[in-house]
C-alpha cells in the first residue's frame, strides 16, 4: 500500500478496525488544470492517461481495488465482488467482499459511507439533490441492511439498524446551494419538515442544506450514528478551490471539473 497524501480525509467515525475509508481531494495526482491534480472522472475530457494514472493511484493507496460507477443521479443500488466491473449504471453499492472499494465519485453531490460495528459489510452513496429526493440513501440501506441481515443469521446474532454508522463527505455547501423551488418541493412531498432546509432568497429560490436533508433521511430511515459533514463552511466543495473539485464552480468559467472519490471497504 501507498501513503495517502496527506490532504485527503479519512472519516473521523467509530468504525470497526474491518472496516477502511477515506475522500479524496484535489491531491496527488497527475492531472493538468482544470483537472489538477487528482482527477478520478473519465467522462470530464481529461487526459485518459491521467485518469488512468490517478486512478492507479488510488487503488494503490487503498489496498483496494475502487469499483468506478457510471452514476446517473438514480436509485440502482449494486452488490460489488471481486469479478465486478467499472461502468455499472448505479448511484449506490455495497459490499461484503474484502479488497472492493464502493466508490463514488464527486464534485459537489454529497456521498455517503455506511458501517455496522457488528458486521462485515459497508456501503456508499452518491447523494445529489435528485437521487437523495429519489430515495438512494433508502435503498442502499435497505440493501446493505438485507446483506448484513444475512450475516448474523448465519452467526445466529440480531443486527440492530440503529447501529449502523454513515459518514457524510464534503459537498456543496447550504451557503452556495441555489435551488428553484421544484427543488424543494420535491423534499416537502415526503417530508414537510425539509422546509427548514431551505433558506429563501430573491427571485423565488432558495438555499437548500444538501447535508441537512441527508440526515433528516436517514434518521427517518433509522440512522442516527451520523458522522462528518455538518454544514459548516469548511466541508463546502465550492468555497475551497485549492482542495476540492466543484462542477458548481469550475464548469462555467474553466470549462470542466475533475471528481474526486469517496471510497470503504473492508480489509482481510
Amino acid at each position: 500500500m501507498s501513503q495517502a497524501p496527506a490532504d485527503w480525509l479519512r472519516p473521523a467515525w467509530p468504525a470497526p478496525p474491518h472496516v477502511g475509508a477515506l475522500f479524496t481531494t484535489r491531491a496527488g495526482g497527475v492531472s493538468q488544470p482544470p483537472w489538477g491534480s487528482l482527477n478520478l472522472g473519465d467522462h470530464v475530457r481529461d487526459a485518459p492517461e491521467h485518469v488512468q494514472a490517478n486512478r492507479a493511484r488510488l487503488a494503490a493507496v487503498l489496498g483496494a481495488r475502487p469499483v468506478f460507477l457510471q452514476q446517473v443521479h438514480g436509485t440502482q443500488v449494486v452488490e460489488l465482488n471481486a469479478d465486478s466491473a467499472d461502468g455499472t449504471q448505479a448511484d449506490g453499492a455495497v459490499t461484503a467482499e474484502p479488497g472492493v472499494a464502493c466508490t463514488m465519485m464527486v464534485a459537489d453531490c454529497l456521498p455517503v459511507l455506511f458501517a455496522h460495528p457488528g458486521a462485515r459489510v459497508v456501503a456508499a452513496a452518491h447523494a445529489g439533490w435528485r437521487g437523495l429526493a429519489a430515495g438512494v440513501l433508502e435503498r442502499t440501506l435497505e440493501r446493505f441492511e438485507a446483506l448484513a441481515q444475512q450475516q448474523r443469521a448465519q452467526a445466529a446474532t440480531k443486527f440492530e439498524v440503529s447501529d449502523t454508522l454513515a459518514w457524510l463527505g464534503p459537498a456543496i455547501g447550504p451557503r452556495q446551494f441555489e435551488v428553484g423551488p421544484e427543488v424543494r418541493e420535491a423534499f416537502m412531498h415526503a417530508d414537510a419538515g425539509a422546509q427548514a432546509c431551505f433558506l429563501p432568497q430573491p427571485g423565488g429560490k432558495f438555499l437548500a442544506d444538501l447535508p441537512a436533508l441527508a440526515r433528516r433521511r436517514l434518521a427517518a430511515a433509522g440512522v442516527t450514528r451520523v458522522y462528518g459533514n455538518d454544514g459548516s463552511d469548511a466541508w463546502c466543495t465550492v468555497g475551497d478551490a485549492a482542495r476540492f473539485h466543484s462542477h458548481r464552480r469550475d464548469q462555467a468559467h474553466l470549462g470542466g471539473a475533475g471528481r474526486m472519490a469517496a471510497c470503504i471497504w473492508l480489509h482481510d
